[in-house]
């Protein structure tokens, strides 16, 4: 049976709940579920603060587990990202006092305040760089500086309307780009059942990116019409009881379905219609 951990609470939960509903799993009604098992699909479900699920994957208390990047890396497991999930993506940016700092060179010697001192003491590292301190908070970093307890911060920005209101500004590359992933074990065997849970995440992921567009088009016009929409491999090519007629079907990437239909429609294609893939295997 596969041990799969999901977080229980925060920005990762909900998301990561829907995800798994739809690929097929059961799912917790009660947030006060800390166990669930899912025999029907050969696995079982364990509800953990998002920050430990790489250490438990390490530990190999669980098989895989759903977390964020950047706590994965924060965590030092031996945990290691197999298949990254595309929701609750962030960014990590250095900030400092407006017009102090211009350049990740000058962190040197000064001290950082952070929510993640692992991930920040290896980036520095990696790139040379030594400060004094590195101060670990559980939130509200942006208030370091102006607290006097560091002289950096190192946090998740958005827009950056919270830094600008705190007399703050980023400077440097962005630290990571971070995101939902899932985790495992690269020193073990695979376990069994990933293989499946990877190819129906797969499968909701692409779902999730594609829709499936169909339309008829004049048979004199397929070609240009098939231009407009390749599909992944070919679009299915139909006749129609109207010999001078075709109908087409193609997987067309969901932000572009507005511009496709518009360039089918202009072309000569009717009928264009457009529908959701709740899930698929390619």
């Amino acid at each position: 049976m596969l041990r799969i951990a999901v977080p229980n609470k925060g920005s990762l939960s909900e998301p990561a709940t829907d995800l798994l509903r739809e690929a097929g799993y059961r799912q917790r009604r009660d947030a006060r579920e800390l166990v669930l098992p899912d025999p029907d699909n050969d696995a079982e479900f364990f509800f953990l603060r998002p920050r430990d699920i790489a250490v438990y994957v390490g530990a190999g208390t669980v098989d895989v587990g759903i977390t964020g990047r950047d706590l994965l890396l924060d965590s030092s497991s031996p945990a290691t990202e197999h298949l990254p999930l595309g929701f609750a993506r962030s960014t990590f940016r250095f900030a400092t006092t407006a017009g102090t700092m211009t350049d990740l060179a000058q962190v040197d010697g000064q001290r950082v305040a952070t929510s993640y001192p692992v991930l920040v003491e290896t980036h520095l590292r990696e790139r040379g760089i030594t400060p004094s301190a590195v101060v670990r908070l559980d939130g509200a970093v942006e208030t370091a500086i102006r607290l006097g307890v560091a002289d950096v911060i190192a946090d998740v920005v958005e827009t950056g309307t919270t830094l600008r209101a705190a007399g703050l500004e980023i400077f440097g590359e962005p630290l990571l780009r971070s995101e939902a992933v899932l985790v495992r074990r690269s020193d073990v065997d695979v376990p069994a059942g990933l293989d499946v849970l990877t190819r129906r995440l797969q499968g909701v992921l692409t779902a999730r990116q594609y829709v499936l567009l169909d339309y008829d088009v004049p048979t004199s016009l397929v070609e240009q019409a098939v231009a407009i929409t390749p599909g992944l491999e070919s679009p299915t090519v139909s006749a129609l009881h109207n010999n001078e007629w075709a109908a087409v079907r193609a997987m067309v990437r969901r932000e572009e379905t507005n511009r496709v239909m518009d360039a089918l429609y202009d072309l000569g294609a009717r009928a264009i219609l457009v529908t959701s893939i709740h899930a698929c295997r390619l």
